[in-house]
């Protein structure tokens, strides 16, 4: 612990315990928006390899892969990566080859993610690689495993893969019931590893970025550079301030966000976000409940006392439960028709799919419903795959009223959003709305992703490119 300290003094930063929420991180100094709070490599990380897609275990790249040829599990994009990884992949490729085939497809990322666990411990112990403050096994095990709080199903399937794990390993002085309280530390405090546009790419284990608590308001937020995990202030923290980072997708009601922290983290929230008990009342109702039926009225609506249905409280207007159960079973129908279609790779079908679905959404939810907002985000992404700019960039439009709504000034999603709506009117030649777009993304992405990011020097000169195009063809106008 004293050594920990000490590495953290050069970062700024203490670890402190608080009442009913443990152990986590202060500052120690005064810090400001897109200042670097902490940085820090994974102890262990594994990239997401599927049947449909693989990565490079080395920087998780997923272009130009060769597979290794004697476990025939790992992808590596080349020499430099595959050194690198060697010292670990040497154990870990020499258990992986004594498994049959059949087995071997069941070593799934979080399997193998263990089986890293361990291996790294073992070299570390060995001294086959050196132990830091703050890269070191006593950092896992001060982890929380919560153990008590999980459900029998759940123990079951821990205790199969942490059987999985030791088949592969074959240590005779292995702790089954460790591994198994192990998957539960890493369910808890592993990472999802995203690329630069929020897209997952892996899972990681950073135990001193675990020790950040959560808030659905946070000051902090956590990005990929690579792999290395980056914290950065997203507001003016003072001296003697916790850090807080958001565990979670934060745009929904205080009870969506409460019940995902209880089912994955075991804990309630207590952020000035989830205490506004009458103000979230109207904000639930808006952002998960239903519209009134009246098309010119903007109010949201509340379950009656006699239990009829939803009354709007702008206008008085009665929503029978029976037209509202009607709507919601076309969209359940509707997705499932669309969701076939996606997995069959008709996107175009998926499009006309989602494009009814959202329809019925606009007659059942708020304009401002996390729902719709979703549907069109989908629409979105489809949209872009067939080069669809214009249609794409019209259901961007209509999300960003909504990302304003539920995410703070400085949100990456936000950033990403705008980052998009600014690349799709560049590409419509749009110049001067292109400019608006990717100037608001750079004022959020610059503290959010850093400025030194090649992600960020990319979007600043895209941005740059744009001005100067707009300004040629202002004087082109005047040469006129």
């Amino acid at each position: 612990m004293e050594e920990l300290q000490s590495a953290l003094q050069d970062w700024g930063l203490a670890v402190s315990n608080v009442p009913e929420k443990g152990r986590c991180l202060v500052t120690i100094k005064d810090l400001y928006p897109g200042e670097v709070i902490i940085s820090q490599e994974p102890y262990i990380c594994v990239p997401n390899n599927s049947a449909t897609e693989s990565r490079c275990d080395g920087c998780f790249a997923s272009g130009n892969l060769k597979k290794c040829s004697a476990c025939q599990v790992v992808w590596y994009c080349g020499s430099t990566c595959q050194k690198s990884e060697w010292k670990l992949h040497r154990l870990e490729c020499d258990a992986l080859s004594k498994l049959d085939k059949d087995r071997r497809k069941s070593v799934t990322p979080s399997i193998r993610l263990m089986v890293k666990l361990y291996l790294w411990r073992k070299l570390q112990s060995e001294k086959t690689i050196s132990a830091t403050a703050t890269d070191n096994y006593n950092l896992v095990e001060e982890l929380v495993a919560h153990m008590k709080d999980i459900d029998e199903e759940q123990l079951v399937l821990y205790a199969k893969m942490a059987n999985l794990v030791n088949l592969i390993l074959q240590w005779p002085d292995i702790n089954i019931k460790e591994i198994a309280e192990n998957f539960s530390k890493l369910a808890c405090n592993a990472h999802t590893i995203c690329d630069s546009e929020l897209r997952p790419l892996g899972t990681g284990l950073y135990p001193v970025v675990s020790i950040i608590n959560h808030s659905c308001l946070p000051n902090a937020v956590l990005v990929f550079e690579g792999r290395l995990a980056v914290v950065r202030a997203v507001q003016h923290i003072p001296r003697g301030a916790e850090v807080m980072i958001s565990y979670i997708e934060t745009a929904g009601s205080t009870m969506t966000r409460q019940k995902s922290l209880k089912q994955q983290y075991f804990f309630t929230c207590t952020c000035p976000c989830c205490i506004k008990v009458q103000d979230d009342i109207r904000e639930s109702a808006i952002l998960e409940g239903y519209r009134c039926k009246y098309d010119r009225c903007n109010g949201f609506l509340l379950r009656d006392s006699d239990d009829k249905g939803f009354v709007c409280q702008q206008c008085g207007l009665l929503r029978s439960k029976e037209e509202v159960k009607k709507i919601a079973a076309e969209i359940r129908a509707t997705s499932d028709k669309a969701s076939k279609s996606l997995s069959s790779g008709n996107l175009q079908e998926a499009i006309s799919m989602h494009k009814m679905i959202e329809k019925l959404q606009q007659k059942l939810f708020h304009p401002f419903s996390i729902s719709l907002m979703q549907t069109r985000d989908k629409l979105l992404k489809m949209l872009m795959e067939l080069k669809d700019w214009r249609d794409a960039l019209s259901y961007c439009k209509l999300t960003i009223p909504v990302y304003q709504r539920v995410y703070p000034e400085f949100h990456p999603l936000l950033g990403l959003q705008y980052y998009t709506s600014g690349k799709l009117e560049w590409l419509l030649g749009k110049t001067e709305d292109a400019i608006k777009s990717l100037t608001k993304a750079v004022h959020i992405l610059r503290i959010t992703h850093g400025t030194n990011t090649l992600f960020v020097k990319e979007l600043i000169m895209k941005l740059e490119e744009a001005r100067a195009e707009a300004s040629y063809k202002l004087s082109s106008k005047d040469d006129e």
